[in-house]
């Protein structure tokens, strides 16, 4: 049986930089990876459908040139190029991780499925069938987490997509009917809708993006709506029929109300579940919470001493940056001999809708929840130079402030480059500025960072 000093299963944004660091620090380390190098971010996320928000920009561009005055008089989509990009730009990713990690000295890579024996043993079944084990003193699982799909009648019966199998359609779905109305099923929607296909999203809750506040749902519907997709709120799919090569016919409960929708095509995005079924956790004594997720203390490790999660397999925010983060955590205090956790770390996202919805820090409902005093600091987009400028003035930007010691306690922007705005008031909450600070800091002009100093100005006393 082969020893090393440490074991990670999954090459997520966790486990394929801690490999390498942990490696290159001098321990003998074993990463096995079941399915393709870097994870969900690299091969099923954010590279590949971040390059396909790309060129569903370019033709939402090409369409509303006019506005320019840049007239497109006529432009096509080529979803086969679209899809070859795509692939190209992953293959580039997942390549060039992989073998980096295997150019590493101390490290090996394995591709197979890893199972527990007991605390300090795996059972690694190699892709050609072959088993062998392997031991360390410490182990770390990033095996993250998948689609869920829920029962729902008839959907097992048709082709429905998720959002991995999705993204390898090469043409353009006639109608398509997205189940979630949150971040995966709002970027899917959008995008399919401006290469060309007819778009129905249904969800549940009583507006899209339900975990923000309600006038940044309402405003997001409204930017949907104005590109034609068709949105049902307090909506739920009961039931799923297809005729023999025919089109799908979803039975949909609006409002408690039946209604029948046809489409060609369903994407299933209501959420991710754990992949932690098949690790064996109960030989080494791993617990998990009662949605399967592993259960981890402050350092991110598990109730058995040695057995570290990181990323979304331990549940909390599912972001790359924050599974980045957990490796950094982990490398540092076992390497570094630190002292650092996870509580109270700051947890910023980024939407890649178009416009993007950025977000950092408490929202307004967050704050009446915890019954503080605070300040609202609201400017619509509208009145930010650099968006009507650039002829895109959907969105706003949004602020809590604390109004006495006058800091930022959170932060949404739904606007152009929502995203990199929010991240100016993320450094400013991480230093201590304060708004009154903001107002009268010298932007460049026309940023859009400069309408900060806008943004504040409503809270003059």
């Amino acid at each position: 049986m082969k020893k090393y000093d440490a074991i990670i299963i999954g090459s997520g944004q966790a486990g394929a930089p801690l490999a390498k660091k942990l490696a290159l620090a001098g321990l003998k380390t074993l990463i096995i990876e079941k399915r393709f190098y870097g994870g969900t971010c690299v091969n099923d996320g954010c590279t590949p459908t971040k390059t396909w928000v790309a060129s569903a920009k370019a033709a939402y561009m090409a369409g509303n040139g006019a506005d320019l005055g840049v007239p497109v008089k006529r432009f096509s989509i080529n979803m086969p190029k679209i899809k070859k990009r795509k692939d190209d730009i992953v293959m580039q990713s997942r390549i060039g991780g992989q073998h980096a990690a295997e150019k590493t000295k101390g490290l090996d890579v394995v591709f197979g499925e890893a199972t527990f024996v007991d605390d300090k043993t795996v059972s690694v079944k190699l892709k050609n069938g072959k088993k062998s084990n392997v031991q360390a003193d410490l182990i770390f699982l990033n095996t993250g987490a998948k689609p869920f799909i829920p029962e729902i009648e008839g959907l097992n019966e048709i082709k429905y997509l998720d959002s991995t199998s999705i993204l390898e359609l090469d043409y353009v779905p006639e109608h398509l009917l997205v189940i979630g109305g949150n971040y995966i099923g709002l970027e899917f929607g959008q995008m399919f809708r401006r290469f060309g296909s007819k778009v129905t999203i249904v969800e549940k809750s009583a507006h899209i993006v339900s975990k923000e506040d309600e006038d940044v749902s309402v405003e997001m519907q409204n930017i949907l709506e104005a590109e034609q997709i068709k949105i049902l709120t307090n909506a739920q799919a009961i039931k799923f029929k297809q005729k023999a090569g025919g089109k799908i016919t979803a039975t949909v409960s609006v409002d408690g109300e039946e209604q029948k929708i046809k489409c060609t095509h369903v994407l299933v995005a209501v959420g991710r579940t754990p992949q932690t079924k098949d690790l064996g956790l109960e030989k080494a004594g791993v617990a998990t919470n009662d949605k399967g997720y592993i259960v981890v203390n402050d350092k991110l490790e598990t109730n058995v001493k040695g057995i570290y999660a990181l990323g979304d397999v331990k549940g909390g925010p599912a972001f790359t940056h924050i599974s980045y983060n957990d490796y950094t955590i982990v490398y540092r205090n076992l390497i570094e001999k630190q002292n650092l956790g996870i509580k109270n770390r700051p947890v910023p996202y980024c939407m890649f809708t178009d416009p993007q919805l950025g977000r950092v820090g408490i929202d307004e409902n967050e704050a009446k929840k915890l019954g503080i005093e605070y300040k609202v600091a609201k400017l619509p987009m509208a009145h930010v130079a650099r968006a009507i400028e650039t002829g895109d003035t959907r969105g706003f930007m949004k602020a809590i402030v604390d109004p006495k010691s006058k800091k930022l306690l959170g932060a949404t922007v739904l606007g152009p480059e929502g995203g990199e705005i929010m991240t100016v008031l993320q450094m400013a909450m991480e230093g201590g500025i304060t708004y009154e600070q903001i107002r009268y800091f010298i932007f460049a002009h026309p940023l859009y960072a400069e309408s900060l100093n806008n943004l504040f100005l409503a809270l003059e006393d």
